[in-house]
């Protein structure tokens, strides 16, 4: 068995739309290609032997266990996909879903398995087969392999973990459907999109004011602020050297004192409960390898707590209980903290709800105050302390305490919170009963925290866990406050990037910062972000993390969505524009159909209040309305198309080209936006499919309530031009005739060109060429076409020609003008740019030289040194398709001053 290929799936994809993690293996079976498992010796006793846990796998295909499958005969392939799983499941990453689909290519599969880790997935993969490979060929796998990839994995695990408060608080978002994404510093991580976002870097949140952060830091100073505002906090000094010690401690009132580092945190450093002047020097060493400065206090006897306030409010109450063992008489303690950090939910640092126990000078020293060392054996129910801290980092546990609270010590905790200036804050008090008021029991505020952590209180020892992670929520999403920017996502072979400028323009005329991803660049409020094709996830990201960006419109391609998935969970509208054959044979999209379902990908990732918006002239596109939670609304050139006549009857939403005009369909109504020979990007009606991406365009905004006026103003003034859509039906006019730059590069696109092409009054000259990763016959169909389309051809090829041999991509063109039997003049000239000046040297007045280019930029150029007339009219030629009484239509009353909120109304059969 050989891995070929890798990939990792961040989105709703091609496999699934609720499972967005996944990753794509694709396996050579190679000899074992037609081979089952019940005919492979020993394969299933050793599989068993290793993995004895896939028993438990359970699915309709294996109703009685997968192991039964394999011992009965199943495919390699799905044992890798079910081995995949079980080894991620027992590195206690939680995953179940899978597929496996044969390609066309015999004996190759794709395997699919869900992944909690990236690294982890992609590990998992090449460990299954590693695994499935041993037991081929040696009838085991061995147990330290296995406990070794296991281990892998759970490494994997925790470097990726978000720690368990962050953790907490993305739970909640997912909760409220507030979407998510990690940023590449800082482990920063953005809740929602857009203008919208907001930051968080564990439980510090873009409303952390930083003078607040850094008082917090400064341990005296909190304690000066929080004196002069009349808070009970220990009496102390601070002092930088040893000779200083002496007098700090007369100072503070004697002792038992408290010695802790000034910037310290976690615990570390702090010696507690100090009642000799040898402990004292002790203590003054061990804090001196953390700070400069040292804290030196009076110490308060009482039980230590931690006081959550989360944007003004008491939000939960832990008493933290420092790292101990509890006797059972027959134990020694050293035996006790093994059986202790044995307990699964601890971990080391902070990536489990509790933390391992680890001693240190301070435990040695603390057993030796009690008495006690490692092979003492506690009588049962006597506790050993091991830290002089409570902080959970060095193994304490918690008792959740937020119902016994008394009421003035939340006033004085929401005080402190406010003095310090913190929206999260973690408020320290030392109390004997945190029931009864600090001042009645001697209790003291010791320290204020920023960043507190959160899992004392989500997942307490002891006690009922709290939610803290709702009012922080709550703090950065108010109720009604928007989480979310709208996305509009556009997909189809052919027209998405003129489709994608055209909404970006509609969107604009509301005076809303626009972010949109094309094949040519990614821009935001009309200036370049970032040039090249750029319809991935990635690209889509880049728009959704920007601050400034109101809303979203994704260009959204098949090879972003094959390679890693959408770049979002999911989006407000999604726009099919048609399914025609391209890319086939590349990825494993082998049909039109498999073309088809991997584009429907973005209408089945619309929200159920949003809308798909489909070509009800295309079937493939139509019968995708079938698969979506979302409302449906179409577009069709056809008025009396049928689907479009029952979808309106029933109440739907769609837009159509009728008399000439680009109208909306709702109900009873026919709102028309305007005339087709009025919009720039038809060329005065005469490119049908123009028409069509405009029908789209217009139908998706007004479906996001986008006004008539400012979809028609929009229409009105968008062009097919190089600023507004380089390489989309470019014309320019060099005097004598005209040429069109258009990026058209496969059999749709073309014949969607050939219904302007062919209403040239004048000589129509094509310079064809085609990608070379395309199939043979996808060559010929472009060579037909282009007999049919014009009358005189010069084919050229790519520089890139994408692994085929020079000359051959233009011998399948011509094989396929010369099967039209049109008789059109041809002539092949490879080189690119010597095709597109032969053309323009020699083309005739009145004439149209049509330029499918490789390079659009470089076609361009070349055609702008020759100096272009500003004027773009058209000759006179046929009437526009679909444009019935045209001329009539333009001598009524129509205003876009009157009609209801100034559009044109028409009610049908009125």
């Amino acid at each position: 068995m050989k891995i070929l290929k890798t990939q990792t799936l961040r989105g709703p994809n091609y496999w699934s739309i609720r499972h967005p993690q996944l990753i794509v293996l694709r396996l050579d079976l190679e000899e074992m290609a037609n081979t089952p498992t019940d005919q492979i010796p020993g394969f299933y006793k050793g599989l068993a032997e290793a993995l004895p846990s896939l028993a438990e796998h359970v699915s309709p295909e294996a109703p009685e266990g997968f192991l039964r499958q394999v011992q009965q005969g199943t495919s390699l392939a799905q044992v890798v996909q079910h081995v995949a799983l079980e080894l991620q499941t027992l590195a206690e990453m939680s995953v179940g879903f899978g597929r496996i689909r044969e390609t066309s290519e015999p004996g190759i599969y794709q395997i699919v398995f869900q992944y909690v880790d990236e690294q982890a997935g992609r590990y998992t993969g090449r460990a299954a087969v590693r695994l499935c490979q041993s037991i081929l060929e040696t009838g085991t796998y061995a147990k330290s392999e296995l406990e070794q990839d296991l281990k892998d994995l759970q490494d994997f695990g925790a470097q990726a973990a978000l720690g368990p408060s962050t953790e907490n608080i993305v739970r909640e978002a997912e909760l409220r459907g507030v979407p998510w994404m990690p940023l590449s510093a800082r482990s920063l991580i953005q809740l929602g999109y857009g203008v919208h976002q907001k930051r968080i870097q564990a439980t510090l949140s873009g409303n952390t004011g930083i003078l607040g952060v850094e008082l917090a830091s400064d341990k005296e100073g909190t304690k000066r602020i929080l004196r002069d505002a009349g808070i009970p906090v220990p009496r102390g000094t601070v002092i930088y050297y040893l000779d200083e010690l002496e007098q700090a401690i007369e100072d503070v009132g004697g002792y038992p004192i408290v010695i802790k580092p000034l910037d310290g945190n976690h615990g570390r450093g702090i010696t507690i409960n100090i009642s000799t002047w040898e402990l004292a020097e002790e203590a003054y060493d061990a804090a001196k390898e953390v700070s400069k400065g040292i804290i030196v206090e009076r110490y308060y006897r009482g039980r230590d707590h931690r006081v959550l306030v989360v944007n003004g409010k008491v939000v939960a109450v832990a008493e933290r209980v420092p790292a101990h063992v509890v006797g059972d008489g027959e134990s020694t303690i050293s035996e006790l903290i093994e059986e202790t950090n044995r307990d699964p939910r601890r971990g080391d640092g902070h990536e489990n709800i509790l933390t391992r126990i680890e001693l240190d000078r301070t435990s040695w020293e603390l057993m030796e105050r009690q008495g006690y060392d490692l092979e003492t054996v506690l009588s049962k129910g006597e506790i050993c302390y091991l830290k002089a801290t409570a902080n959970l980092s060095t193994g304490g546990t918690a008792i959740d305490r937020t119902d016994e609270i008394h009421p003035s010590n939340i006033w004085i905790a929401q005080r402190v919170a406010k003095i310090i200036g913190l929206d999260i804050a973690g408020i320290d008090v030392v109390t004997s009963d945190i029931s009864k008021p600090l001042r009645d029991v001697d209790g003291v505020i010791v320290e204020v925290n920023a960043a507190p952590g959160f899992r004392m209180h989500f997942c307490p020892s002891e006690g009922i866990p709290r939610n803290v992670a709702e009012p922080v929520l709550d703090m950065l999403f108010p109720p009604g406050t928007p989480s979310r920017i709208p996305i509009l996502a556009v997909t189809g072979t052919n027209g998405k990037t003129t489709t994608t400028r055209l909404l970006a323009h509609i969107f604009k005329q509301t005076g809303r910062t626009v972010g949109y991803t094309t094949t040519d660049g990614i821009y935001i409020g009309g200036y370049l972000v970032e040039k090249g094709d750029t319809t991935g996830p990635q690209s889509a990201q880049t728009i959704l993390r920007d601050p400034t960006v109101e809303v979203a419109v994704l260009e959204t391609a098949r090879g972003g969505i094959l390679r890693s998935g959408l770049g979002f969970n999911e989006c407000d509208v999604g726009v099919i524009l048609n399914v025609a054959a391209d890319h086939l044979g590349i990825g494993d999209i082998d049909t039109v159909q498999d073309l088809a379902h991997l584009k429907s990908v973005v209408v089945e990732s619309v929200q159920s209040n949003g809308y798909a918006v489909l070509n009800a002239d295309d079937p493939l596109v139509s019968a995708m309305a079938t698969r979506v939670k979302a409302q449906v609304a179409y577009f069709s050139m056809d008025p009396e198309n049928e689907l479009i006549r029952t979808h309106t009857q029933q109440g739907g939403l769609a837009a159509i080209y009728e008399n000439g005009y680009l109208s909306i369909l709702k109900g009873d109504w026919t709102l028309r936006i305007e005339q087709a020979v009025n919009v720039p990007l038809t060329m005065a009606g005469r490119a049908p499919f123009m028409i069509a991406n405009a029908l789209a365009a217009s139908v998706a905004a007004f479906a996001h309530g986008i006004r008539i006026e400012d979809i028609r103003t929009a229409l009105l003034t968008f062009q097919a031009s190089v600023g507004q859509t380089p390489g989309r039906m470019n014309l320019f006019n060099l005097g004598h005739f005209h040429t069109m730059v258009d990026y058209a590069h496969n059999p749709h696109s073309y014949e969607a060109i050939g219904g302007f092409v062919r209403n040239w009054p004048g000589q129509r000259i094509g310079v064809v060429g085609g990608p070379g990763d395309r199939r043979d016959e996808d060559f010929m169909v472009l060579g037909q076409l282009s007999a049919k389309m014009f009358d005189r051809i010069l084919v050229k090829e790519d520089n890139d020609k994408r692994g085929r041999p020079a000359g051959d991509a233009a011998r399948l063109i011509v094989e396929g003008i010369e099967a039209a039997q049109t008789g059109v003049a041809y002539e092949v000239i490879l080189n690119e740019t010597a095709a597109l000046n032969q053309a323009l040297d020699t083309a005739p007045a009145g004439s149209l030289v049509v330029i499918f280019p490789e390079s659009v930029n470089g076609a361009i150029q070349l055609i702008q040194a020759r100096n272009p007339l500003p004027d773009l009219a058209l000759p006179t030629a046929a009437v526009p398709p679909n444009a019935i009484d045209a001329a009539s239509v333009s001598e009524t009353s129509y205003s876009t001053e009157t009609a209801i909120e100034s559009s044109s109304y028409v009610q049908s059969g009125g």
